[in-house]
């Protein structure tokens, strides 16, 4: 039994050696390719208007506000200043979401975004957004990248196609900090000792975003009030959670596993799927010594088993805000292929390590 795991333990470092390590560089590349442009073309954006100021900036080898979808999809979020004459409210009656009132006493004019309030005090992720595209569409025509960049058409979201290759989704979000949502207030549950009290304290100053996109949870039947709401975003933090042990090395098992072979017709599955069963998996598996080297075999069985169930259930919940179900909207068909093919990889995996080299 141990030189079964550490053989596939072997093969799985091989793998990250190899395939993993090689995925992370071209990334890399893609994304100094992709920055390049989309900083261009928020240079002219702020040019035409100084309250989106560029906020894509790299620190460390790593871009400020950007995530990775999937090798050719990235999100880069555009931290808007001054949220502070709004109240955050998140009553819960939209999962996911949360919108921005306008404090008792203040006047809209005090507010840098007064233009886009609503008559009932809200400030408006839809409205902004509007006009944050028509700015970004103008910009595209005269950025020095316009022969290679142009914006998606058909969408409220504002996404980029960049050499016909790959798609950028620029998000405006403010950040809050010092505040921890009320949705996710369960959270770290009492009976689970992972991750530990200062953990826990450093992952809540991290913080979440609030995001002007489409909500999930609202796919095709938005009200007016709900496409003024702002979607919650926890990416910090959740990076905070997955840092020590073989955490992240893990995640990027998972994702190179996706990118070659869960790539399938109604994308089911994305990165953050594979993130967020990482943190499930972290809760199922508390002690730091179950995320040693030498248990990431373990670990990685765990999470393909866990992946598989929640396709078959159509249900995976976000982590910090357990009642929104990031399958939400995705055809069943293609969550079917998907678990049948997980399924395919695990089995694999279990029975012979040594197909790794092949996967």
């Amino acid at each position: 039994m141990i030189a079964t795991q550490a053989k596939l333990v072997y093969q799985l470092n091989k793998y990250y050696n190899e395939r993993c390590q090689t995925r992370k560089a071209a990334i890399a590349k893609t994304i100094r390719e992709v920055c390049k442009v989309v900083s261009d073309v928020l240079k002219e954006v702020e040019v035409q208007e100084p309250r989106f100021i560029s906020s894509l900036s790299e620190m460390d080898n790593r871009f400020e506000g950007l995530e990775v979808t999937s090798p050719t999809e990235f999100e880069v979020v555009l931290y808007l200043n001054q949220m502070g004459v709004f109240n955050f409210v998140d009553d819960g009656s939209l999962p996911g979401c949360a919108v921005l009132k306008l404090s008792d006493g203040r006047k809209r004019s005090m507010s840098l975004w007064v233009e886009f309030i609503t008559a009932s005090g809200y400030l408006s992720a839809r409205k902004i957004r509007s006009r944050f595209q028509t700015l970004v569409a103008q910009a595209v025509d005269k950025c020095s990248y316009r022969d290679v960049v142009k914006m998606v058409a058909d969408t409220s979201e504002v996404k980029l196609r960049i050499r016909d290759r790959y798609v950028v989704q620029i998000t405006p979000a403010f950040k809050c900090t010092g505040i921890w949502p009320r949705s996710a207030a369960h959270w770290p549950l009492p009976h689970i000792p992972w991750p530990g009290p200062n953990r826990v304290a450093e992952v809540k100053a991290e913080g979440f975003n609030l995001l002007s996109k489409e909500c999930y949870s609202l796919n095709g039947k938005q009200s007016s009030a709900e496409s003024d709401a702002w979607v919650l975003q926890f990416a910090e933090a959740e990076n905070r959670l997955l840092l020590g042990g073989c955490r992240k090395k893990c995640l990027s098992v998972l994702k190179t596993l996706r990118d070659r072979h869960l790539e399938l017709p109604g994308q089911p599955l994305n990165n953050y799927h594979m993130k967020s069963l990482v943190s499930y998996e972290c809760e199922k598996h508390p002690r730091e010594s179950d995320w040693d080297e030498s248990c990431l075999g373990d670990r990685l069985n765990g999470i393909l088993l866990q992946l598989i169930s929640c396709l078959q259930c159509r249900r995976c919940p976000h982590y910090f805000l357990p009642n929104l179900d990031l399958f939400q909207g995705k055809p069943h068909s293609a969550l079917e292929a998907a678990a049948k093919q997980t399924w395919r990889l695990a089995r694999e995996i279990l029975t012979n390590a040594k197909s790794l080299d092949k996967l």
